[in-house]
């Protein structure tokens, strides 16, 4: 339950065909801090050379400088192939100082084609970085990265490494020295590896998957933080490069004690999808300053990029079972009842606090499959005090009339807003054939107190070629017009009307503003929860999402106050989840799926379905939201 912002002036390091030697390619780069200067080692490729007799692209490592961490110069060649096992390329440096040594790790390649046995690490060491440093071939065995930890561990020297990089699976594992010399021994890796078993850190969810080193561990006062790549579907066409954390112990690193629950970062930008080689976001080096993980990361094979994450939200989020929403008990606000109209479920409820009572204004569907809007009320925005036998709401236009017989039709997913003296509820419209549309009324704000169901003539506002759902209207004019959330196919949209003369005033664009996040827990498909909430630092939008494992899940968006297009944040996670027996068994089963959100100070409660069958109330708190969107 955190977020990660890119830098907005990525890539701050690319290609420059003045330099021949990076003119190709620069990335997979690695900082260290000192003095108010930030040093990074990175990758860099020229174009096509011929190398004993071979023809092709040699990696060197480039060096560069930046007192502000945006511009960077001084760039040279600080490694470059001087013998036989690093003759093809060298690649991926990881950079760490202790006892006042430098050591960078880095691929050493001595085969060409590029196969496992000639794919191994070695190490420069310096005490200088303006000075050439001495090279060392480290394993004797295939290995394509290995990092120092800043400090030694019960009093030794140690290194997370990649075993069996090229000849997988490959494991995560952790080796201890005792004096430098060790690390590029023959005969220690001879032994280690004998008790490679004993020395894994076990970092793998499943078998289709691939974990490499990323960033040199960095410490916390709650253990060592480890960016790593973690590759999904590894043997399959589709693999996603993804950037993820680990916990490890403090005296003990094989021992994981939190994780994230999925990549925080995936190609999504330009930049990470296009270059040498497409959607690659791959962590190379990390440090931490004034409460903030700075993550340095490789992307498209090609540029140099950088994105921040705030600690604490993130070590927090490491920790399992942390929610944004708390529930009140193991049972649901609202089940069905034997009243006709919501007899086989409730669900999918709008929310609006005024004056102190908050109306729930809910999808109910009858064993016909017909939706309805029914209607609850509460005072204390957790206790039901009113809830009415009837529908407040039933189709009314051909559009949301059943066209076959038990299939799925009416009044879906409504989300109201409070506009002057009324209130707009935008809800899908089906008919059970057609594509979904949005349909939007309004009933005035006074006739709800009265509970005099007085609402407007719906109209429908969508292209009716697009699947549309999930809509809403914004709780005030952006730039002088209307501003309405929908979601297209699967990104979520924004659009504008210039009145609320709905049937005079249809939706004409679908801009979208975010989408799916391969490999994310919001892969599949996205959608808006509740219509968005004015905060100082912009508006906070909630939204559901899903994978291909099909579970419903909740996260949060912050979009800025005057251009709503422009998403300032999004939550890496999600924030919460199917747990409840009611959320978990019904029609559809693993589903939380709100259309309410009610503010209350810094209490936020939210209302969503449960399994397509029931209503419940969650409470969160909106400056820890905020906290985990900064």
């Amino acid at each position: 339950m955190f977020s990660v912002h890119r830098h907005p002036q990525n890539p701050l390091i690319s290609p420059n065909t003045e330099r021949p030697w990076e003119s190709l390619a620069t990335f997979n780069w690695c900082p260290i801090r000192e003095d108010g200067i930030t040093h990074v080692v990175y990758r860099a490729m020229s174009e096509s050379d011929v190398v004993d007799g071979q023809r092709l692209s040699l990696s060197v490592i480039g060096y560069a400088q930046s007192r502000d961490s945006v511009n960077y110069s001084c760039q040279r060649i600080f490694i470059s192939p001087e013998h036989e096992w690093e003759k093809f390329g060298c690649e991926d440096p990881r950079i760490t100082k202790i006892d006042g040594v430098y050591y960078i790790f880095y691929t050493a390649l001595s085969v060409f084609p590029f196969s496992a046995p000639g794919i191994k690490v070695a190490v420069a060491v310096t005490r200088d970085l303006s000075q050439k440093p001495e090279k060392h071939l480290v394993t004797p065995f295939n290995s394509k990265a290995m990092t120092l930890f800043p400090q030694r561990i019960n009093g030794k020297l140690a290194a997370l490494l990649t075993v069996d990089s090229d000849n997988p699976p490959s494991k995560l594992a952790i080796a201890y020295f005792d004096k430098p010399e060790d690390i590029w021994s023959e005969e220690y890796w001879k032994d280690w590896k004998q008790n490679l078993g004993d020395n894994v850190v076990d970092a793998e969810r499943g078998p289709d998957e691939q974990v490499e080193i990323g960033a040199p561990p960095v410490l916390t006062d709650r253990g060592w933080l480890l960016v790593y790549s973690h590759i999904q579907s590894y043997h399959g066409d589709k693999k996603v490069f993804g950037i993820e954390a680990l916990l490890l112990d403090l005296e003990d690193p094989r021992i994981i004690l939190g994780r994230t629950r999925g990549p925080m970062l995936v190609p999504e930008e330009s930049y990470e999808e296009f270059g040498q080689v497409r959607n690659i976001t791959f962590p190379s080096g990390a440090y931490i300053e004034d409460g903030v993980l700075h993550i340095f990361y490789g992307v498209s094979d090609t540029y140099c990029a950088e994105a921040t994450v705030n600690l604490e939200v993130l070590l927090d989020a490491l920790m399992p079972e942390v929610e944004a929403f708390a529930r009140f008990g193991d049972s649901p606000l609202l089940s069905p009842t034997k009243n006709r109209f919501e007899e086989l479920a409730v669900f999918n409820p709008a929310a609006l606090r005024v004056e102190d009572v908050t109306h729930i204004f809910y999808r109910a569907m009858s064993t016909d499959n017909t939706s309805y809007v029914g209607y609850a009320s509460s005072r204390d925005n957790i206790t039901i005090d009113t809830r009415l036998d009837g529908p407040i709401y039933v189709p009314r236009i051909p559009y949301e009339m059943k066209n076959i017989e038990n299939g799925n039709s009416g009044c879906e997913d409504p989300r109201v807003t409070l506009m002057g003296d009324r209130v707009y509820m935008f809800y899908t419209a089906y008919n059970g054939t057609n594509t979904p549309r949005v349909a939007a009324t309004s009933i005035a704000l006074d006739d709800l107190k009265k509970k005099n169901w007085n609402w407007a003539p719906p109209c429908l506002i969508t292209d009716p070629r697009l699947d549309d759902k999930d809509a809403c209207l914004f709780p005030e004019k952006i730039d002088g017009s209307y501003a309405v959330m929908h979601r297209v196919y699967s990104h979520v949209c924004l659009d504008y009307i210039p009145s609320l003369d709905f049937c005079e005033n249809t939706l004409g664009t679908s801009t979208p503003i975010f989408g799916p996040r391969p490999g994310m827990w919001d892969a599949e498909r996205i959608g808006i929860a509740a219509p968005p909430i004015r905060t100082d630092a912009g508006w906070l939008l909630l939204y559901h999402g899903f994978a291909p494992d099909k579970i419903y899940r909740l996260g949060a968006a912050l979009l800025d106050l005057d251009n709503p297009h422009i998403v300032k944040a999004r939550t890496a996670d999600f924030i919460f989840e199917p747990k409840r027996w009611f959320e978990r068994e019904g029609i559809v089963k693993n589903v939380i799926f709100p259309c309410g959100l009610v503010q209350d100070g810094d209490r936020l409660f939210i209302y969503y379905g449960g399994a397509d069958k029931y209503v419940g109330v969650a409470e969160g708190s909106l400056r820890e939201i905020m906290k985990m969107l900064g």
